[in-house]
Parts: C-alpha cells; structure tokens; sequence
C-alpha cells in the first residue's frame, strides 16, 4: 500500500463537465485532467499480482495516488475511505475474491465509483462467476477489451486468455446490454476504443499505440486511471473517455520515442506525467459516429 499523508478521502475539486449538450469534448476531457492534477485522488487497486507494480506507477506518473488495499478485512474498510476504486479479475485467488466483493459492495454503499475489469473472463469458470456476481453490484464503469465485454454479458465465450478474438464493434451491442442492465458506462479498448452509455451515442476514441498491448499492464492500469478519473465528476461517461483519451494519447506520444517495448514503458510513465490539458485539447481524437 502506498502511504497517504492523511487516510481521508481528498476534498472533491471544482469538477470539470460535459458541455450542456450533453457531448463529450476534448476541451471536457482537458478539464478533467486539470481536476486530477490538483485533487491526487486516492485510488484503492484490488488488481492481480502480475500488474501492481506498473499500475501503481501509472497512476503516481499521472497525478493519483496509489492503495493496494487487497486483502479481506481491510479492502472493505478502505473503499469509503478511497476516492476511487479498482476491482481487477486477473489473478483471482479465494482471498482476491472476497477482497472485491468487499471492495465493491462497500463502495457502493459509501458512493465511491468504481470500476469493473473481467479480465479473461469467458472460458475460465471461477473468474467468469466471479465477474457476474460482481456486476451485478453494479459498477460505475465497465472495461474491458471486446471478447471480455461479449462473455460478460452472456453472449460468448470470451478470447484467447486475456487477448481479444473479438472487434471492437462485436461488442456493441453486448457493452449496451450491460450498461442498461447495471447502470454501469462500458469502455471497450482496442485499436479504436468505444465508451458506451445505457442511452445516447456511442463515444470512440482514435489515439493510442499497439505497444500498449506488448507491456504487462497496458490494459489493466487503464482501469485504475478510470478509477481516479471517475472520482472527480458524477458523468462517468465523461471520466470513461477522459480516461481513455489522456491514456491512450500519452502512450501515442511514449510509442513515438521508443524503440520497441522495453523502451515504450518507461517512456509511458514519463509521457503520462507530462501530458498536459492543452495537449489533450490539440490531440484527442473523438470521431464522429455511433
């Protein structure tokens, strides 16, 4: 667990919104950021041995503050406490089960957003009954890659482990069920991500880099970051895409400088640190189209 100076929640900041048309901008996007930067929020990460290490530095190099806080007893005790939390499938030991379920369902009862990862849910049987009793607490944000969001909602089989088999645009349909069913926002990633509401259009992003797949956690952090987003605005499509934009276009820029992926990494975190509002503003791709 990364140390805090003081085991309370941050005062909420000014939040940054949506437009009152109710699109999602870059210039919102922009906003947000700028929010994280100045609250640190503190985000507890029930999320699996392979990807701690990375994901609490993501979200040191991008403003937040880590908790690894994941072990049954405490993981209930600290959500309330937490800014945002993470509940992530990979490694989903007897004790990492009961952990999440603390996690979440103290979440819920405090109103502190958290965000759902099914990792390689589908064909693995523990995991796969681990996420649907999961989301069916509820979650405030849902994200996975396609083949993980088609198999959470009942409508496949899931991938190949934790990789896609699935595009993006399979999982529409499957993302929307889920959303209106849990009052949850589902983010898909995958070479363009979509954040899909219970109502409205969907919201694709078009920034990002393949390296992204060929670093342990590339995808896991990116949950962790929704965590933190989420913790600073009550439209969870907007910290949904926030999330996503600042993410995928800070490694766009780390993939721009490395040579492959021993390099992309720390490139990243680096990246992550130096992203600023006006770089979201002058690089987030949000193309038309539902």
């Amino acid at each position: 667990m990364t140390e805090t100076p003081a085991q309370t929640r941050p005062p909420a900041p000014e939040r940054g919104a949506s437009p009152q048309d109710g699109r999602v901008t870059a210039e919102a996007c922009a906003a947000l950021l700028a929010d994280l930067r100045n609250a640190s929020p503190l985000v507890q990460c029930v999320t699996n041995a392979v990807v701690t290490n990375f994901t609490a530095n993501v979200l040191l190099a991008l403003g937040a503050a880590p908790a690894m806080v994941d072990i049954p007893g405490e993981a209930g005790q600290f959500a309330p406490v937490a800014s945002g939390v993470l509940v992530n499938l990979g490694t989903p030991t007897d004790s990492q089960r009961a952990a999440m379920r603390e996690a979440a369902e103290a979440a819920g009862s405090a109103g502190t957003p958290w965000v759902l990862d099914p990792v390689a849910v589908g064909f693995l049987s523990v995991r796969t009954d681990a996420a649907r009793q999961l989301v069916a607490l509820g979650p405030t944000i849902i994200r996975g890659n396609a083949s993980e969001i088609i198999a959470l909602a009942g409508a496949g089989g899931g991938g190949r482990g934790v990789d896609s088999t699935d595009e993006t645009a399979a999982a529409l349909d499957a993302a929307r069920a889920l959303a209106q069913r849990h009052g949850s926002v589902v983010a898909i990633s995958g070479p363009v991500d979509a954040v899909v509401p219970a109502r409205g259009a969907v919201i694709r992003v078009d920034n990002g880099t393949p390296l992204l797949t060929r670093v342990t956690g590339g995808g896991c952090a990116l949950g962790a970051v929704m965590a933190a987003f989420a913790s600073l605005t009550p439209d969870a499509l907007l910290a949904a895409t926030a999330a996503t934009g600042v993410y995928t276009l800070a490694a766009e820029k780390a993939a721009a400088l490395a040579a492959g992926p021993g390099t992309f990494a720390p490139a990243f975190l680096d990246a992550l640190a130096a992203i600023t509002p006006a770089d979201v503003v002058q690089g987030l791709n949000l193309p038309d189209g539902d």
